[in-house]
């Protein structure tokens, strides 16, 4: 009876995130009368779940995933008032064009018909590119709620109950999932010149969109990089990769569907590469489902074709181990990958640790031509190329780097340029660009991190004869 009671109460007296120890007869075991009284040791967490902090995580979730349902129904209004204002434009243009060639046939009246038309028809324009840059304002917002969100999320799930914190991380997940397929549908809408090489140049950097902790959910793993298949094969349009690790290398890879899937940690592939294919450095890419890398033994270009598991190498005889980029030990070699093609860039002893240039011609992995630039490695945090134009990166401060100097290799023009642009931790390991979305993808001190480009568009879709 006595040994019921006690059970009872320790029952009765944990709590859902304590323990009591099995519960004992008498201090000892021995007699002297304490065997009709027992005790129990119970052991407490010093301090108890924060569950508001869930609890707000949780409506934060439910109230965005309310705005994008919005922000969705928002898209569609703007994708059919996009192809009325297109059929108008064409009309009005066709009008202005007979107008123009038989002037006589038209009077003050319908001249000043057409004149009302056009500031009609740009009134409209002007209000959809108010809602528009709403709509914007609003997916910047609402990834900075999320970033909060899985901030907490990761404190919860380190230090309480795991499976608690579980189904509000689903929650989480799915609004990722919500907000990257409105802003995909957006992009389709408001970026048609995906692509498109007619611009001048990158004029602005979005702030930090942070995805995730990687897939290892360390810290400690600050060497890497992810992002997609900058020339994806059939199939694998959505296709997302991470490799990462404590050094300043690459031994294995993984591949997963999309993007939900990367959140969730769930790849379909894993590559762990031989121990001969291993590499150094952390400027590799994934192009044509292949991978390019930095060899280490011998010192040179490595890829390695995942369709077939062929394995290939190159060695630049002037490239020198000696010049990296400020603090990423052993990036030697930066894979890059854009419209028009791959290339690698590198520094010598013959260029004194000036960064070259070099397009790479992919069926026979050689060299095609060389650029020589005037920026110094050594100095620069990153680079990667866009267009057929370089662009080197370096840090101003803790938290801002600044896209600083670009090199045309079409006219073989060079500039200074000043992009400023935010970090979301102190260092980066890799630092890509993706012609398929237009984003930067940064492997940024363990996390995945990624923006949106805008460009300096010289060519646009619509004709802008109308727009003020």
């Amino acid at each position: 009876m006595i040994r019921t009671l006690c059970f009872l109460v320790l029952l009765s007296s944990t709590t859902a995130w304590g323990r009591v120890s099995l519960w004992s007869e008498g201090r000892n075991g021995t007699g002297g009368g304490s065997g009709d009284r027992c005790t129990c040791d119970a052991f407490l967490p010093s301090s108890t779940f924060p569950i508001k902090d869930l609890v707000v995580v949780e409506q934060t979730a439910v109230e965005i995933s309310h705005k994008l349902e919005m922000e969705m129904g928002k898209l569609e209004e703007y994708e059919t008032k996009l192809t009325v204002y297109a059929e108008k434009i064409i009309k009005l243009t066709a009008e202005i064009e007979i107008m123009e060639k038989n002037p006589d046939d038209y009077n003050d009246a319908d001249m000043e018909d057409m004149k009302v038309e056009i500031k009609q028809m740009e009134a409209l324009i002007k209000e959809l590119q108010i809602s528009v840059s709403s709509s914007i304002a609003i997916f910047e917002s609402l990834r900075v709620q999320i970033t909060a969100m899985v901030e907490t999320l990761n404190k919860l799930e380190k230090t309480y109950d795991k499976n608690l914190v579980l189904v509000t991380r689903r929650e989480y997940i799915k609004v990722q999932i919500q907000l990257e397929e409105c802003e995909r549908r957006h992009q389709e809408l408001f970026n048609p010149n995906i692509g498109s090489c007619a611009h001048t140049g990158i004029s602005r950097v979005s702030k930090p969109i942070v995805s995730h902790l990687n897939a290892h959910l360390s810290s400690d793993h600050k060497f890497g990089g992810w992002g997609k298949d900058s020339k994806p094969i059939p199939d694998r349009e959505t296709m997302y990769w991470f490799s990462g690790s404590t050094g300043a290398s690459i031994g294995d890879i993984r591949f997963y569907t999309n993007y939900k899937n990367l959140i969730l940690r769930n790849h379909f592939q894993h590559h762990v590469l031989h121990s001969s294919w291993t590499g150094t450095g952390n400027n590799f890419i994934i192009r044509d489902n292949t991978l390019y890398y930095q060899d280490s033994s011998p010192f040179g270009l490595a890829k390695l074709n995942f369709t077939t598991m062929k394995y290939e190498s190159r060695v630049i005889p002037s490239a020198s181990a000696l010049f990296s980029y400020t603090n990423s030990p052993g990036q030697n070699f930066d894979f890059a990958s854009d419209e028009t093609g791959l290339w690698v860039t590198y520094a010598s002893e013959e260029s004194n640790g000036l960064m070259i240039i070099a397009k790479i011609d992919e069926p026979s992995f050689g060299v095609v031509e060389e650029w020589m630039t005037s920026v110094y490695k050594p100095g620069v945090s990153n680079a990667f190329m866009v267009c057929g134009i370089l662009y080197a990166v370096r840090t101003i401060d803790m938290h801002t780097e600044e896209i600083f100097y670009k090199y045309d290799t079409n006219t073989k023009q060079e500039s200074y340029v000043s992009v400023p642009f935010e970090r979301f931790q102190d260092k980066f390991s890799n630092l890509d660009y993706n012609p398929t979305d237009q984003k930067l993808y940064m492997y940024n001190d363990g996390y995945y991190v990624n923006y949106h480009l805008w460009f300096n568009h010289t060519a646009t879709v619509a004709p802008p004869t109308l727009l003020m």
